[in-house]
């Protein structure tokens, strides 16, 4: 999956009218949007739908999908059949669940993101013990897209480390939570961003200061 500028917006609001005001302003700079739960549960999928439509942009869509086999089926489904261009799923549930998703998107011509590890401290608790774990089983199971932490650049190489320089690596992190732009992007292909865009009092002007840091 190819992004303009290296740049994924996280559109983390709650509602479709703030969701495509902050488009009409960013839309031009950006290709890729991250939709997550505070959009969908308040307006339904319905939103992805729109956005897409609207924009005409690649949309991931972050549900962290991390049940059963069966259940992880249904979610893929009913999510690439709204419009979304990919899924993030969690690795800890384990293979059987992560390859029902990923047969879903195959059959829908869609892709899957595996989440190796998040970029919140508390992920340090229980996620980071099996990261990488996480991550060589996602080599196994032949899946070329992965989501690795901007805010722990030491595990995220040894993520790229693992799944090998092809894969297509996106990063959370930068911004708020400290991630640096340029040097996350030593070892991901993409740059994950939301509220240092959408909070900011210029979310242009935020946005293109960020694409002109990372061409420095």
């Amino acid at each position: 999956m190819e992004v303009k500028h290296n740049i994924i917006l996280a559109l983390d609001v709650s509602s479709i009218a703030e969701a495509m005001a902050l488009m009409d302003k960013i839309s031009d700079f950006l290709d890729t949007v991250k939709i997550g739960y505070p959009l969908v549960l308040a307006e339904g999928l319905e939103s992805v739908s729109k956005i897409k439509e609207e924009y005409g942009s690649k949309i991931i869509c972050d549900f962290k999908v991390a049940d059963i086999p069966a259940t992880n089926q249904k979610i893929a489904d009913v999510t690439f059949k709204s419009g979304a261009d990919a899924l993030i799923v969690h690795g800890f549930v384990g293979s059987d669940s992560v390859k029902s998703c990923l047969e879903s998107a195959q059959k829908h011509g869609k892709e899957i993101f595996l989440l190796t590890e998040m970029s919140h401290p508390g992920a340090t608790n229980f996620l980071q013990p099996v990261s990488m774990n996480i991550a060589s089983m996602g080599v196994e199971l032949g899946i070329k897209n992965y989501v690795g932490p901007s805010t722990r650049l030491d595990r995220l190489k040894m993520i790229r480390d693992i799944v090998g320089e092809e894969s297509f690596i996106i990063s959370p992190g930068v911004g708020v939570q400290g991630g640096n732009p340029r040097e996350t992007l030593q070892f991901a292909d993409a740059l994950i961003v939301g509220r240092s865009i959408y909070l900011a009092e210029d979310p242009v002007d935020a946005l293109q200061s960020m694409i002109d840091s990372i061409k420095l």
